[in-house]
């Protein structure tokens, strides 16, 4: 659970009380409470417009002015609420005694708030039922407001663990889908993350604690990009809120505090990215290339093929500029292109060329022109649901299909325009099995000339320690094993001219 509340810690042992009010109508509260009525609105922009949390929330905080404690109050109860959304409507189903789909959207809102205000943040009963009433009244009308009140007081009469052994009693003979409610998964999603521990060389016994692992709030982590500012110098200036990358030297952790306000931040110098999305760039960088010449860059062109929102490309082009190379970063959205080239900012004049196109016809418009590939393809996201909450109720198995075409002809591309002797890195943020392992194993059994090679020793060589990395010869992340996103890397050898 977070502390984040204002309100004080009823204290983890204590048996939680139905809130009771003893003021009258007139004195109860009408004006909602800003970072509670932040929350709410970042739900229903969610809702209404599929909009992503991670994007509406921040400029929302900033344009109401809400800093500090309140500003991570409504951080952790917006993201808390979407992430745990499964959970709670277990648990106001039970309590409401009726179908959730009789319950308008906007008042289902509410209770999920109050929800997660009573049993995952150490929000006294009382403060959490009153504002959230006070909430419902301002948004919804009185009438909803009692019907919020009286659900919401019912869910505070028990603690977590009496609700969640009241979820396994509903299930008793399907434990997983009652693991997968009661840690707020969809069941597809579920049974295709205990598939992937399995095909990763993991076992199905780490199930329920990446699904855990899932519904934790990550740390912001910082990339200190190479040659532009060190790890150092951002832990310096943020006076002991931050701590060095456990896997690699680029990366900062912050405990603390606002990323936009750090000034290598907001000049490019440095950005926020995942420590497994940093990896797997560095691994890229990291793999021997067999051209004449040996592993000197110098003179290389490097191609990262879905280059936005520029993250990675930002890393690769700060390594290019160290070393001599220069890159090529491909967009086909021209809305993300522009993305790309904000993140590019601080890099030196000459390094980068951003375009905008569609990366499946590279690899036939300039065949074996690379020595070094990123494919961070499209992907379902489901190694990142601790970041981008939304995407675990968004995302439907239907979409494997179209995005595992997409996949293919991407990687088919990528790897012809990778010159003999270079490396393409196939890189997804999910662990499925239909985005990773299936889909190189389909591409490189209709070619002679390429061949996957060891990225274990590559993501080693990059991180600069011992990682438990499993049995190769890809590496597959772990938000319960390493603290990252589930990113993916397969590192394939262009070998030779097709025969």
């Amino acid at each position: 659970m977070t502390e984040l509340s204002p309100g004080g810690d009823p204290g983890r042992g204590a048996r939680r009380r139905p809130a009771r009010s003893v003021q009258t109508p007139a004195q109860r509260r009408r004006i909602e409470d800003v970072a509670r009525g932040a929350a709410f609105d970042v739900l229903r922009e969610v809702a209404d417009s599929d909009a992503y949390a991670n994007l509406v929330l921040p400029p929302m905080l900033r344009a109401r002015r809400i800093t500090g404690r309140d500003a991570g109050f409504a951080t952790e109860l917006a993201y808390g609420t979407l992430r745990l959304r499964g959970r709670y409507d277990a648990i106001i189903a039970q309590v409401a005694s009726r179908d959730l789909a009789t319950i308008d959207p906007p008042v289902l809102d509410l209770l999920r708030l109050g929800s997660h205000q009573l049993l995952g943040m150490r929000v006294p009963a009382h403060a959490a039922v009153s504002e959230t009433v006070a909430l419902a009244r301002s948004r919804a009308g009185a009438g909803s407001a009692q019907f919020v009140n009286a659900v919401l007081r019912k869910i505070s009469g028990r603690e977590l663990a009496e609700w969640l052994a009241a979820i396994d009693a509903t299930m008793p003979n399907d434990p997983l889908e009652a693991l997968a409610v009661r840690e707020s998964h969809p069941s597809w999603i579920l049974r295709a993350l205990r598939e992937a521990l399995v095909g990763h060389g993991r076992t199905a016994a780490e199930l329920e604690a990446l699904l855990r692992a899932d519904n934790e709030a990550p740390e912001v982590t910082l990339v200190a990009r190479p040659g532009l500012v060190e790890a150092a110098d951002l832990i310096a200036e943020l006076h002991g809120s931050a701590r060095p990358g456990p896997w690699t030297p680029t990366a900062v952790r912050m405990s603390g505090g606002d990323p936009g306000a750090i000034r290598a931040v907001r000049d490019g110098r440095a950005g926020v990215q995942d420590e497994g999305s940093q990896l797997v760039t560095l691994a890229l960088v990291a793999a021997d290339v067999t051209m004449e010449g040996g592993p000197d860059a110098h003179g290389e062109t490097w191609l990262d093929l879905c280059a936005g929102p520029g993250g990675k490309a930002a890393l690769l082009a700060a390594l290019a500029a160290q070393r001599g190379a220069r890159l090529v970063a491909n967009e086909v959205l021209p809305h993300r292109a522009l993305l790309v080239e904000r993140s590019l900012v601080a890099i030196p004049a000459g390094v980068v060329e951003v375009r905008c196109g569609d990366g499946r016809a590279i690899g036939a418009q300039e065949p074996g022109r690379y020595e070094r590939v990123l494919l961070d393809a499209p992907c379902t996201g489901l190694g990142a649901l601790r970041r981008r909450p939304e995407a675990r109720w968004r995302r439907m198995p239907a979409d494997l299909s179209a995005l595992g075409v997409l996949q293919r002809e991407l990687l088919t591309s990528a790897i012809d325009a990778c010159r003999p002797g270079g490396v393409v890195a196939y890189v997804t943020c999910s662990p499925h099995l239909a985005e990773t392992t299936f889909v190189v194993r389909d591409v490189l059994r209709k070619r002679t000339d390429a061949e996957v090679i060891d990225a274990t020793a590559a993501v080693l060589s990059a991180s600069g320690g011992p990682m438990d990395l499993g049995p190769g010869p890809s590496v597959q992340l772990w938000p319960h094993v390493h603290l990252t996103d589930a990113m993916h890397l397969t590192l394939i050898r262009r070998t030779d001219v097709p025969r």
